[in-house]
């Protein structure tokens, strides 16, 4: 007989529809087909004048356009791409008649230069301030602005698109919020307040502003040519991330829920945990101790033990002092059982989603419990002694997966983990 809650008594999460947009593609089929065939996403940036920058690679979601260009714009085209998707799969409520609450992970919302000249330049022609001047715009011109400068915007759009139930949260916890949308969607179901949650996470964030800022951390990689060689986590010779955009979408729903409307179940998000540390603005702790603090809620969350972890979708960001933590980190909480699982990174192909990863690299885990293979860490040609993962280096490699555990460690040391099954037997 099939258990309708876990071991502790919660209503057990499943995942009934999952939406994806990265630099390798619009959708599942397209994602895990290049992705488990090693090809690259990454290219030169062709979007904006890349003269006197050090870093001109991104994995840049190109077939994409929206006008007038804006990263808050694109964005939210992103994520109606995956969320269409998603619903599409999961055959949920009706358009535009979602029946949950919404959980949006977004880049903050900051202007890009041009626009924020654009509205300069109109208020220097006038006698008064920004906000006398918006109140003077027509409807029209005022909707653009609004759209463009208050951080809930997308969120409210996609919940009115999407017809959600509830005020839509957006939220904000650098490269681990897509995971940590989806920890707020699992929770809100846990505790009865719904049968179905939607948790999206997008980004549409290259732009120049953003490449000078995060090259002016060295965060970067400057590794441009050829540009699908930069991103290369745990090798020696890695040197820095490689900045990327896309969109993922998940339909959560109780166990119980799904099964009563015969939806097919794609898997069960298990465990989830989170640990901030704050040691830096951008920088995690070297001695990863949040990280393992993480690591070990997340598996207490799903009330697993570490050997039955079968893969870790690692965050493998490509940067020198992230990835020898993540090894760390993981060696502390796995101990001896570290050498036997295979580790991957997908930002090696796609590039670093920021905002959108979590979700984006929870989706791909799901599709390796589906499809029993685990996606390869392309680029993997100088092995970093100080770094002895089992890592999936360049093939994709066929095993038994029961569970993975995606791991999210972002910016300002916020640590996000989520553990991902099969359906429950």
């Amino acid at each position: 007989m099939t258990a309708t809650r876990d071991k502790f008594g919660r209503p057990i999460v499943v995942v009934t529809g999952m939406g994806i947009v990265t630099s390798l593609g619009a959708g599942k089929t397209d994602n895990w087909n290049r992705l488990t065939a090693g090809e690259s996403g990454i290219k030169t940036v062709t979007r904006f004048p890349i003269d006197g920058m050090k870093t001109t690679m991104a994995g840049a979601v190109d077939f994409v356009t929206v006008d007038p260009f804006s990263s808050t714009s694109l964005s939210e085209r992103l994520a109606v791409m995956a969320t269409e998707e998603a619903l599409g799969q999961s055959g949920i409520g009706s358009k535009g008649d979602f029946p949950g609450p919404m959980f949006l992970a977004v880049a903050p919302i900051e202007t890009e230069w041009p626009q924020r000249l654009e509205v300069a330049r109109a208020v220097e022609t006038k006698d008064f301030g920004i906000i006398e001047y918006l109140a003077t715009c027509g409807s029209g011109q005022f909707t653009r602005f609004h759209r463009r400068f208050t951080f809930g915007s997308v969120a409210l759009n996609l919940a009115e698109t999407f017809g959600t139930k509830g005020s839509p949260i957006s939220l904000s916890t650098a490269c681990a919020s897509g995971a940590t949308a989806i920890q707020l969607g699992v929770e809100a179901i846990r505790r009865g307040e719904a049968d179905a949650t939607l948790c999206i996470a997008t980004d549409g964030s290259v732009n120049p502003e953003a490449m000078v800022r995060f090259s002016l951390l060295s965060a970067l990689s400057t590794q441009n040519d050829p540009p699908q060689g930069a991103s290369k986590p745990f090798s020696k010779n890695r040197d820095g991330f490689v900045m990327a955009e896309g969109a993922g979408a998940l339909v959560l729903e109780s166990y119980d829920a799904a099964v009563a409307r015969g939806a097919r179940i794609l898997g069960v998000v298990a465990g989830c945990g989170e640990l901030t540390d704050s040691f830096h603005r951008t920088r995690s702790s070297p001695d990863g101790k949040p990280a393992i603090g993480c690591v070990r809620k997340t598996l207490a969350d799903a009330g697993m033990e570490p050997n039955q972890i079968d893969h870790i979708n690692a965050h493998g960001t490509s940067t020198p002092e992230n990835d020898k933590m993540e090894y760390l980190a993981t060696a502390a909480v796995f101990g001896e059982h570290t050498p036997n699982i295979p580790v991957s990174s997908n930002k090696s192909m796609v590039g670093h989603t920021i905002s959108a990863a979590g979700a984006v690299e929870a989706i791909y885990s799901l599709l390796t419990l589906e499809h029993q293979r685990i996606p390869p860490t392309i680029n993997y040609e100088v092995p970093d002694p100080a770094i002895p993962f089992d890592v999936v280096g360049n093939k994709a490699r066929d095993a038994r997966v029961t569970a993975v555990m995606s791991n999210s460690f972002g910016f300002g040391g916020q640590n996000a983990s989520l553990i991902l099954t099969r359906e429950p037997a």
